[in-house]
Protein backbone atom coordinates (compact mmCIF):
# COMPACT_ATOMS: atom_id res chain seq x y z
CA UNK A 1 0.00 0.00 0.00
CA UNK A 2 1.19 3.28 -0.89
CA UNK A 3 0.87 6.43 1.50
CA UNK A 4 -0.99 9.51 0.96
CA UNK A 5 -2.98 12.49 2.94
CA UNK A 6 -6.32 13.35 2.29
CA UNK A 7 -8.72 16.27 4.33
CA UNK A 8 -12.67 17.18 4.16
CA UNK A 9 -13.77 20.11 5.89
CA UNK A 10 -17.32 20.73 6.56
CA UNK A 11 -19.22 23.57 8.12
CA UNK A 12 -21.26 22.34 10.83
CA UNK A 13 -23.31 25.79 11.38
CA UNK A 14 -24.29 26.03 7.91
CA UNK A 15 -24.38 22.00 7.19
CA UNK A 16 -22.36 22.65 4.22
CA UNK A 17 -18.99 21.61 2.46
CA UNK A 18 -16.74 24.50 3.81
CA UNK A 19 -15.57 25.88 -0.11
CA UNK A 20 -12.78 28.31 -0.56
CA UNK A 21 -11.00 27.63 3.00
CA UNK A 22 -7.11 28.13 3.01
CA UNK A 23 -5.05 25.04 3.79
CA UNK A 24 -1.35 25.09 4.63
CA UNK A 25 0.43 21.76 5.54
CA UNK A 26 3.48 21.72 7.16
CA UNK A 27 6.22 18.78 7.54
CA UNK A 28 7.87 19.32 11.28
CA UNK A 29 10.90 18.70 12.13
CA UNK A 30 12.08 19.26 16.12
CA UNK A 31 10.88 22.60 16.55
CA UNK A 32 11.47 22.88 12.46
CA UNK A 33 8.79 23.68 10.20
CA UNK A 34 8.86 23.51 6.13
CA UNK A 35 5.82 24.94 4.36
CA UNK A 36 5.09 21.88 1.91
CA UNK A 37 1.77 23.44 0.07
CA UNK A 38 -0.94 25.83 0.54
CA UNK A 39 -4.48 24.75 -1.05
CA UNK A 40 -8.20 25.48 -0.99
CA UNK A 41 -11.13 23.71 -0.67
CA UNK A 42 -13.14 23.16 -3.32
CA UNK A 43 -17.21 23.21 -3.67
CA UNK A 44 -17.02 20.45 -1.73
CA UNK A 45 -15.01 20.76 0.83
CA UNK A 46 -12.04 18.75 -0.60
CA UNK A 47 -8.83 19.73 -1.96
CA UNK A 48 -8.59 18.54 -6.00
CA UNK A 49 -6.12 16.71 -5.49
CA UNK A 50 -4.84 14.49 -2.79
CA UNK A 51 -3.04 17.00 0.22
CA UNK A 52 0.22 14.66 0.24
CA UNK A 53 0.31 12.12 -2.88
CA UNK A 54 2.11 8.87 -3.27
CA UNK A 55 4.94 10.36 -4.74
CA UNK A 56 5.77 13.02 -1.56
CA UNK A 57 4.50 11.19 0.88
CA UNK A 58 6.83 10.42 4.08
CA UNK A 59 6.30 9.43 7.42
CA UNK A 60 6.76 11.45 9.73
CA UNK A 61 5.38 14.71 11.86
CA UNK A 62 3.40 16.81 10.33
CA UNK A 63 1.01 19.90 10.83
CA UNK A 64 -2.29 20.95 8.51
CA UNK A 65 -3.31 24.55 9.38
CA UNK A 66 -7.14 25.66 8.41
CA UNK A 67 -7.55 29.52 7.88
CA UNK A 68 -11.24 29.83 9.51
CA UNK A 69 -11.10 32.63 10.20
CA UNK A 70 -11.40 34.13 6.53
CA UNK A 71 -13.73 31.74 5.67
CA UNK A 72 -15.58 32.47 8.37
CA UNK A 73 -15.76 35.98 7.20
CA UNK A 74 -16.29 35.56 3.68
CA UNK A 75 -19.19 32.92 4.50
CA UNK A 76 -21.19 35.80 6.19
CA UNK A 77 -20.98 34.31 10.08
CA UNK A 78 -21.15 37.68 11.48
CA UNK A 79 -17.98 39.32 12.95
CA UNK A 80 -16.36 39.48 16.11
CA UNK A 81 -12.86 41.07 16.85
CA UNK A 82 -10.89 39.11 17.82
CA UNK A 83 -12.68 35.72 15.90
CA UNK A 84 -12.84 33.20 18.40
CA UNK A 85 -11.35 30.55 16.12
CA UNK A 86 -9.12 31.83 12.97
CA UNK A 87 -6.33 29.98 12.40
CA UNK A 88 -6.46 25.86 13.46
CA UNK A 89 -3.40 24.00 13.21
CA UNK A 90 -3.88 20.05 13.56
CA UNK A 91 -0.65 18.41 14.16
CA UNK A 92 -0.17 14.43 13.57
CA UNK A 93 1.83 11.85 12.86
CA UNK A 94 2.08 9.37 10.32
CA UNK A 95 4.07 6.05 11.04
CA UNK A 96 2.86 4.04 7.93
CA UNK A 97 2.55 4.17 4.32
CA UNK A 98 -1.50 4.43 4.41
CA UNK A 99 -4.18 6.61 3.86
CA UNK A 100 -4.31 9.38 6.17
CA UNK A 101 -7.34 11.59 6.06
CA UNK A 102 -7.62 14.05 8.50
CA UNK A 103 -11.42 15.86 8.08
CA UNK A 104 -12.49 19.24 10.21
CA UNK A 105 -15.76 19.40 11.54
CA UNK A 106 -16.09 23.71 12.01
CA UNK A 107 -18.49 26.17 13.53
CA UNK A 108 -17.95 29.46 14.55
CA UNK A 109 -17.33 28.73 18.09
CA UNK A 110 -15.47 24.47 18.03
CA UNK A 111 -14.16 22.17 15.61
CA UNK A 112 -13.32 18.76 15.92
CA UNK A 113 -11.06 16.44 13.65
CA UNK A 114 -10.14 12.12 13.36
CA UNK A 115 -8.72 10.21 11.99
CA UNK A 116 -10.87 9.13 9.14
CA UNK A 117 -11.47 6.94 5.95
Amino acid sequence: MTGYLTTHVLDTARGCPAKGLKIELFRRTGDRRDLLKTLVTNDDGRTDAQILPAEEFAPGEYELVFHAGVYLDASGTPPESPRFLDVIPIRFGMSEAAHYHVPLLLSPFGYSTYRGS
